[in-house]
């Protein structure tokens, strides 16, 4: 690992003029992603599936720094009509966006299906993602130093594709399929950065997981997990979302950071510390599990990325 001097959101550039959209950005790190960002000058769009919440969440913000700039906008990952209509505002209203940050998720909850019938945690942490960055692309293209950050976590090195039951309709792990999202997560990253680089696109895909961090996630899994991660591992061994979140703002802003890096905590098993590069799993940079995933998650969505076409 390379350590990175123990950055923190003190040595964020400035972000002023900035347009930043962050998704899950009423609590965890989302919220404390949203909060730094804006407090370093960015227009930060709350990317957030419930609109109270968010509106919560941005008062909470404006109390401590009233002239932060953020608008709060509803974005269901787990159902791609709403990942198009969040898309078609986005056009509507802004030119340009700088930064996406694709950070919201579930986390092992009972089977669950999507509004499109796919499983509940593939379908919000993945295709979701996915759809929305393809087609948020081309605003990103007219960006400034423009980034798409996919959050992962330590989890995707435990993970697989289950290429022959992705809805779990044969066999169902709350765990196994939250892994197998986060690696999904960190495939489609890597593949994002193949493709745009192939191109020649100026649009950095950047990953980066904040380890143990205690949020509100743990506390919504099922049964016994919710017990071990949440009730028991959150306050004896997670880091804030404060601190959790300094991979994803360190990849988000700063200068010296390069498409296709992984950016974690740099304390043991990467759990927790401050941000530094970390290596990706190989099962997640092989390249044909890159290709064949990316097929068919433009076949699940039916968005294709024009400006990061297959190389």
């Amino acid at each position: 690992m390379t350590r990175l001097q123990h950055w923190t959101t003190d040595q964020m550039p400035d972000q002023t003029a900035r347009v930043c959209v962050v998704t899950g950005a009423n609590s965890g790190l989302g919220l404390a992603t949203t909060r730094a960002l804006a407090r370093r000058g960015a227009h930060v769009v709350l990317a957030v599936r419930d609109e109270a919440k968010g509106r919560h969440a941005a008062a909470d913000i404006t109390a401590e720094q009233p002239d932060a700039g953020l608008e709060v906008r509803r974005l269901d990952l787990s159902d791609l009509d709403s990942v198009r209509a969040f898309a078609g505002r986005m056009h509507a209203d802004h030119p340009k966006l700088d930064v996406l940050v694709n950070n919201a998720g579930v986390m092992a909850p009972p089977r669950t299906l999507s509004a499109q019938g796919h499983e509940l945690q593939f379908a919000c942490n993945h295709l979701g993602h996915f759809a929305l960055t393809g087609l948020l692309l081309d605003l990103l293209t007219a960006g400034d130093d423009p980034r798409v950050v996919t959050v992962s976590s330590v989890n995707h090195r435990k993970g697989r594709l289950y290429f022959e039951d992705l809805a779990g309709e044969h066999r169902y792990s709350p765990m196994g399929f939250y892994n197998q999202s986060k690696f999904a997560n960190a495939v489609f990253g890597h593949e994002l950065h193949r493709r745009l680089t192939g191109v020649g696109s100026l649009v950095r895909s950047v990953l980066a997981h904040p380890g143990y961090t205690a949020t509100n996630l743990q506390m919504r899994a099922v049964g016994l997990w919710r017990v071990v991660f949440g009730r028991i591992g959150n306050p004896l061994f997670a880091q804030s979302p404060a601190h959790g979140a300094l991979p994803q703002l360190y990849a988000a802003t700063d200068p010296g950071v390069a498409g296709g890096q992984f950016i974690g905590p740099d304390g043991p098993a990467e759990l927790r510390g401050a941000p530094t590069r970390v290596q990706l799993s190989p099962a997640a940079a092989d390249p044909e599990t890159g290709r064949r995933l990316w097929e068919l998650s433009e076949r699940l969505t039916g968005v294709q990325f024009a400006s990061a076409a297959s190389v």
